[in-house]
């Protein structure tokens, strides 16, 4: 039995913090020889953004689901490009913080990796923060990276 994570997870959004966090994931699978994972849950188009029409709401969120998969796939790319290999990359829909602890409960993930974007207790207490829900919620150690 190993004290090390044999899964990682790392949740990513393209952010800098997310960058930072691919860093520190990367390693850490590298050095421990854990498989990686990446996750990126695609964002949910708020009501107040919905377009008047339903044609024009599809395009949107084929829009959105386009660019969440190509964000994810350069980030699988640069990490393997750094000689770290990339198990599977999962693109998900929905509230991020669930989506994210539900695959990691999934594939069996020893540690979640993700960034902060330091939010003040003000904002957080308004929007809430996706890295606090995950804390609270994830069943394995989370390893939130900042600037």
């Amino acid at each position: 039995m190993s004290i090390f994570p044999t899964t990682i997870l790392l949740a990513t959004d393209g952010s800098e913090e997310a960058q930072l966090a691919a860093t520190t994931a990367a390693d850490l699978a590298q050095k421990t020889n854990s498989e990686l994972h990446l996750i990126t849950v695609g964002p949910d188009l708020p009501l107040y953004k919905l377009p008047e029409h339903p044609a024009g709401f599809e395009d949107v969120l084929r829009k959105n689901r386009h660019e969440a998969k190509e964000m994810l796939e350069q980030q699988a790319e640069r990490i393997e490009e750094s000689g770290v290999s990339v198990k599977e990359t999962h693109l998900r829909e929905g509230r991020a913080d669930e989506e994210i602890v539900e695959v990691a409960e999934q594939i069996g993930a020893g540690l979640i990796v993700m960034g902060s974007r330091g939010q003040g207790r003000l904002s957080r207490a308004l929007m809430g923060s996706v890295s606090d829900a995950v804390v609270r919620h994830a069943h394995c150690p989370v390893t939130i990276v900042r600037k």
